[in-house]
């Protein structure tokens, strides 16, 4: 990308437990690049009082008013860089203006993963986590609405990137206008400056790694208190699967 060429803004929306966080991880690793973390988590808080154990530490630190996020964060790229990655979760996006969506400068990411893997993760964290918390539902939803509207969003699925990282991220590389670097596959282990003020409850794992981590399918039975949340989050993690990235 030239130095004269507007900067490009990538737009992550995760469901929770995605590798969404190795991705940034993995993008912060660009010279050419700057990332922030779930800027719109704060206002997800403030609005849904969602039971999240850090609840009442993460709404008096973090900025709650969504539209000035998106005014001063999201659509403010840093100067001097090419790339501006915003690792959002799709289930954040709720009560705004979504015109920013449509951004020229923006492309829109979706990151899945296999609810049977991903559900029994999340519980660590939620103990009865609702279709919001798992996010399928919205994904599913904004994948819709910014495809019909011609805006060309891409979805990843976090099996295929872990299976072929290298392949992987270079074919996203391709579809968003941008040459890989290989320097996105590996990082220095430990805590990172841009990470958001909950990764000491959420990143401990991640924060052991130095790379995106071998894949491994979960061996524990699947917990009966998920099936109904599973039974329904299938249909939307299919219908993304079928438009997912699966190989570079």
């Amino acid at each position: 990308m030239s130095s004269d060429s507007p900067t490009k803004i990538i737009n992550l929306l995760s469901g929770p437990r995605n590798v969404s966080t190795a991705l940034m991880y993995a993008f912060a690793q660009r010279a050419d690049a700057a990332v922030v973390d779930e800027p719109l988590y704060g206002h997800y808080l403030r609005l849904t009082q969602a039971p999240q154990p850090h609840w009442q530490e993460m709404v008096e630190i973090l900025e709650t008013d969504g539209e000035k996020v998106v005014r001063e964060v999201i659509l403010s790229p840093p100067s001097g860089k090419g790339v501006w990655f915003i690792k959002n979760m799709a289930h954040h996006l709720i009560d705004l203006d979504f015109a920013w969506l449509s951004d020229p400068r923006m492309v829109n990411v979706f990151l899945i993963r296999d609810p049977v893997q991903m559900l029994p993760s999340l519980i660590n964290q939620i103990a009865e986590p609702t279709m919001r918390d798992a996010a399928y539902e919205s994904q599913a939803q904004w994948f819709r609405e910014l495809d019909a509207a011609g805006l060309n969003p891409q979805v990843l699925d976090a099996k295929a990137l872990l299976l072929d990282p290298e392949g992987v991220l270079n074919e996203l590389c391709q579809r968003l206008g941008i040459d890989f670097d290989p320097a996105m596959l590996s990082w220095e282990p430990g805590p990172r400056p841009e990470d958001g003020p909950w990764a000491k409850y959420w990143y401990h794992n991640l924060h052991r790694s130095k790379g995106f981590a071998p894949y491994t399918e979960k061996t524990e039975p699947f917990p009966e208190r998920l099936q109904p949340l599973l039974e329904a989050s299938r249909p939307h993690y299919e219908y993304l699967l079928g438009r997912a990235i699966q190989q570079g």
